[in-house]
């Protein structure tokens, strides 16, 4: 109870650093934050699939760049108000997530992992050749931020207050899935399949309800990327970025809430922050990697556990 109410406590205090963060930092920080919160939403999507389906995927950045695709042709392109482009965008991209799903869980392990590459592979090509669509290699521009309530986007505390509430929602209603029934029957399809099945669950169709889930918060983090960015190119489709994500899961620790989101703010703030001041930073970035894997092969947030109980015991 004592380390319920703890962990409570420190969440809290978390959310209230995050809020006040533009009155602490500069802009430039502020925007840092901003990406820092949509990698949280991304990797914390795709944890739903890696750490508690236990189907790794390669190609979750299809989902986002789709996303922001849909929203941003239908916006710059169409005329549409984004509201509309939002609610469209969300709806079509969780209808695809609803087609690879079907595909990519014809198989598990290594065939599923080598359907969603090839699907997102699928994709990733769309946005270079489709160049009426697309505007291929010179992706889509022109974008602006909405204006919910009248309220500026453009003004950077504004949109960062903005993206912190889309991601509180978000991240409140993963945690409340995961710690549902139908939360506890993803992990029993993760750990224990066969057994699932002969008690009479439907094992695929329980994996294809995730993939789908998944892919909206895949969406939703899409939606804050073109929002940011207000540019978009089909390089966010790639693979790269999809292993960057994966990368973010493992790290943090997956089937974990909090493993993705420290595993975010690590590789954001080494892509973003840490880049300005060393210039091979994916170098970095592969022996920071390699460190947690030999020395916290579960992540990082078990592995700073352990080293708390091992410290407790040692003062004991």
């Amino acid at each position: 109870r004592k380390g319920h109410d703890r962990r409570r406590g420190l969440l809290a205090l978390l959310l209230v650093l995050l809020a006040l963060l533009p009155w602490m930092a500069g802009e430039y920080f502020v925007n840092l934050g901003s990406q820092i919160l949509i990698a949280m939403v991304f990797a914390a999507s795709l944890n739903l699939l890696v750490g508690y389906a236990g189907l790794t995927s390669l190609g979750h950045a299809s989902f986002l760049g789709l996303s922001a695709y849909i929203s941003a042709w239908l916006v710059v392109r169409m005329g549409l108000n984004h509201a509309s482009a939002a609610l469209a965008a969300l709806s079509l991209t969780t209808l695809i997530g609803m087609l690879f799903g079907w595909i990519a869980l014809r198989a598990s392990g290594l065939g599923f992992l080598m359907l969603t590459l090839a699907l997102s592979q699928i994709v990733w090509g769309l946005g270079y050749r489709w160049v009426s669509v697309t505007n291929g290699d010179n992706g889509l521009s022109g974008l602006t931020r909405p204006q919910p309530f009248g309220v500026d986007l453009n003004v950077s505390n504004n949109f960062y207050w903005f993206v912190l509430l889309v991601a509180c929602l978000c991240l409140f209603l993963m945690a409340r899935l995961v710690h549902s029934p139908f939360g506890a029957s993803i992990r029993g399809t993760r750990d224990q399949a066969r057994r699932m099945s002969a008690l009479g669950f439907n094992v695929w169709g329980i994996r294809w309800v995730t993939f789908v889930i998944a892919s909206f918060f895949g969406a939703v983090a899409g939606l804050l990327y073109v929002y940011f960015h207000k540019y978009i190119h089909p390089s966010v489709m790639s693979v790269t970025v999809s292993a960057e994500a994966l990368l973010c899961v493992i790290a943090g620790g997956a089937g974990t809430l909090s493993g993705p989101l420290l595993g975010a703010f690590l590789v954001v703030v080494l892509k973003n922050y840490v880049s300005e001041y060393v210039e091979r930073w994916n170098m970095l970035l592969g022996f920071v990697f390699l460190f947690i894997v030999i020395f916290m092969p579960a992540g990082l947030v078990s592995g700073i556990e352990a080293l708390k109980r091992r410290v407790m015991r040692s003062k004991t």
